[in-house]
């Protein structure tokens, strides 16, 4: 006999999943739009993934697998339909993944019946997170996700190693699972995309080079790589695309997020920055551009971030948080950003790719010194009071 809370739950997550999501009035930048409510949260996790429904066996309807956060998500739109593949993280920490789907890109988004099983092809991984999804113009969907296990070399119980793991699918339904990336000159790979069009007849993953699974030590910032084959892939040279700097977002560290948005004045990537305060670690969301015919090579870097988190979304299991792994760019021009805030739940922010060229070509670069950044803002209040005065 199906427990009667089943149905009381029920109902309650069919409204949550129906609600509409509207544009948040109250913020305004002129680059993209906020939207009010997340798009997924652990509400939105199944009823059947939490509980076991039977009366008999759970008299007290109690959750049996809880779930703590539904987060950071790869993104794409398949067959018409807008896909996200979350990150679902148990209320036992290990994290997996879940394809939710709708026709809408800012709601309605429902979980299939069951989350993504991977192919259990590596007995040292331990937890698996982050999937950044991309169409590639092989035929392929492909994605690259953190694969996390236990440092056996140091005793510490949170030393940990982390690696690029690869899956390919035609449908998000079955999953075949490659061997993980290969960098031979990084000890350690995390924040992993792969570029979706061949670069000299190659593949080409953008890279975030780390000495240690937490500290980058000597990684420089987002690197780049090619290799022959997908099915073993091993890249044998990164070169440094978007670098760190000293007093910026990325100080301590940068990583590549969304796979690049294709326009005609170059890719366009939306990454995560990083630095340190006396709060603790701050994630934020910035934008660069690389040259079409060199996507290694950057081009446009306007300063500063693009999403930071605010409000209410700067509280949750990791505080002061924004991260992304996965945006749409839809055949109309418009631009969907789905990102997580402070690792519990997932939001979506929109814009065009008129606006976002516009943000990544005209925007300053950060001119990292206080007195060169007063001389930025005093020209524009100059350029501002010679405009008014001219309309008087």
């Amino acid at each position: 006999m199906i427990h009667e809370r089943y149905y009381v739950e029920q109902e309650k997550q069919e409204k949550l999943i129906n609600r509409k999501n509207q544009v948040d009035e109250n913020f305004y930048n002129g680059i993209y739009e906020r939207w009010t409510y997340p798009v997924l949260t652990r509400e939105h996790a199944p009823v059947i993934w939490r509980y076991d429904i039977e009366k008999e066996t759970n008299p007290y309807f109690m959750e049996r697998l809880g779930i703590n956060a539904v987060m950071n998500s790869g993104a794409i739109k398949l067959d018409g339909k807008y896909m996200l593949i979350a990150r679902v993280e148990g209320a036992d920490r290990k994290s997996f993944f879940a394809v939710a789907e709708s026709e809408s890109p800012t709601e309605g988004f429902r979980f299939r019946d069951c989350p993504v099983l991977l192919p259990d092809t590596c007995p040292e991984e331990t937890n698996v997170y982050d999937m950044r999804v991309t169409q590639h113009e092989d035929g392929w969907i492909y994605g690259v996700f953190c694969s996390e296990s236990k440092d056996r070399t140091n005793p510490d119980l949170s030393a940990a190693v982390a690696a690029a793991g690869i899956v390919r699918t035609k449908d998000l339904m079955t999953w075949e699972r490659l061997p993980n990336l290969v960098t031979l000159h990084s000890p350690q790979q995390r924040n992993v995309v792969l570029h979706p069009e061949f670069v000299n007849g190659k593949y080409a993953f953008y890279t975030r080079p780390m000495d240690d699974f937490i500290e980058t030590g000597s990684g420089g910032g987002i690197g780049f790589g090619l290799c022959d084959d997908i099915t073993h892939a091993v890249i044998d040279e990164e070169k440094m695309t978007s670098l760190r700097k000293y007093h910026t977002i990325t100080e301590v560290k940068n990583g590549a997020g969304a796979v690049p948005i294709k326009t005609d004045r170059g890719w366009i990537h939306i990454a995560h920055g990083v630095r340190n305060t006396a709060a603790g670690l701050r994630y934020v969301i910035y934008a660069f551009a690389t040259a079409l015919d060199d996507p290694s090579k950057v081009i446009a870097e306007p300063g500063g971030l693009l999403i930071g988190p605010r409000g209410a979304e700067r509280v949750g299991d990791v505080s002061n948080v924004t991260f992304t792994n996965g945006a749409i760019a839809d055949d109309d021009g418009k631009i969907y950003i789905y990102y997580a805030s402070s690792d519990t739940r997932l939001h979506v922010a929109s814009t065009d790719i008129e606006r976002l060229k516009d943000y990544v070509f005209n925007t300053p670069s950060d001119a990292l010194r206080s007195p060169d950044c007063v001389k930025q803002r005093v020209s524009l209040i100059e350029k501002n009071l010679k405009a008014l005065m001219t309309e008087k």
